[in-house]
């Protein structure tokens, strides 16, 4: 009895500083994540009526609604620009990443610092500055017309092109970032060894470099891939409506349509693609601790 109440005194302290470590973390993801969320879920059900209410009758229609042609013109779109922008940030942000990881210099920290100072500034801000440099009186034309190339302003704005350019710029620090951490672990070893056995730098890359940096490039997608289909004002602002995402649908919704269940339906949609897009990753093997997650 004497060696249970020892034992029951000694776990008590311990629970007690459990709770009070977990207690504020959970109590802040129930408030802001997990009651936000399931508001959402139980909206996406919910209908409205002809002064676009929203009631408490229940309906599917919501999710039937997104299956409607123009909807799914939109998600091939979305699906289309995320990949690009995917894609272009791989074939950017690796060598640029691998330069940093394998600088030995003062110019490390420059060159890290350079893919951190972006978020130093407002996305929105640093859009619009892209809308006023490709603009018809931006300093772009400006310069195409100085030089003699064109003899007019050139039209580039409102283009999936320039939403594309938009989404690599806002999202491409985010592909950076984990390249450089799965980059700057790779043993030098290994790299030696390739050399010393004939093989040439670029199969030293195909068959060493890449295998081993693969979980950085699926996360780095991922981190790029997802915030690219919410991502609503950067095609707003450059694609001017030519180049809606599932984004802006949701964002349409909740403002000048004026239908909030719809909107959540949409949003649980885009949730439950990043749960499997997610899941897929981590069956692959990927460091959850590389999404934050």
């Amino acid at each position: 009895m004497d060696i249970e109440r020892t034992q029951k005194r000694r776990i008590r302290p311990d629970t007690l500083s459990a709770i009070l470590m977990v207690g504020p973390v959970t109590l802040v993801m129930v408030l802001l994540v997990a009651i936000p969320l399931i508001y959402v879920a139980a909206m996406s059900f919910c209908s409205i009526d002809e002064f676009y209410n929203v009631t408490s009758d229940l309906t599917m229609d919501n999710y039937v609604r997104l299956m409607d042609a123009d909807y799914m013109r939109i998600y091939a779109r979305s699906l289309f620009i995320a990949f690009v922008t995917t894609i272009l940030c791989i074939l950017i942000g690796y060598p640029f990443s691998y330069i940093i990881a394998r600088t030995k210099s003062r110019r490390k920290k420059v060159l890290y610092m350079l893919v951190i100072i972006p978020f130093w500034t407002n996305s929105l801000i640093r859009i619009y500055g892209w809308r006023s440099f490709l603009g018809t009186n931006g300093w772009l034309n400006s310069l195409i017309i100085a030089l003699h190339i064109t003899d007019g302003p050139i039209d580039m704005l409102y283009r999936n092109g320039t939403t594309i350019l938009g989404m690599v710029y806002c999202l491409i620090p985010f592909m950076i970032l984990p390249l450089y951490t799965a980059i700057e672990k790779l043993d030098a070893s290994l790299l030696e060894a390739s050399y010393d056995l004939g093989a040439h730098p670029a199969r030293t890359f195909l068959e060493v470099i890449l295998p081993l940096t693969s979980g950085g490039i699926f996360s780095g997608s991922l981190m790029v891939f997802i915030p690219c289909l919410g991502y609503f004002f950067v095609s707003d602002i450059l694609g001017g409506g030519n180049s809606d995402m599932i984004g802006n649908l949701i964002e349409r919704q909740f403002q000048s349509g004026n239908n909030w269940p719809l909107g959540a339906a949409l949003s649980i949609v885009l949730i439950l693609l990043t749960l499997i897009l997610v899941k897929i990753y981590q069956r692959l093997g990927g460091d959850m601790d590389a999404l934050g997650v």
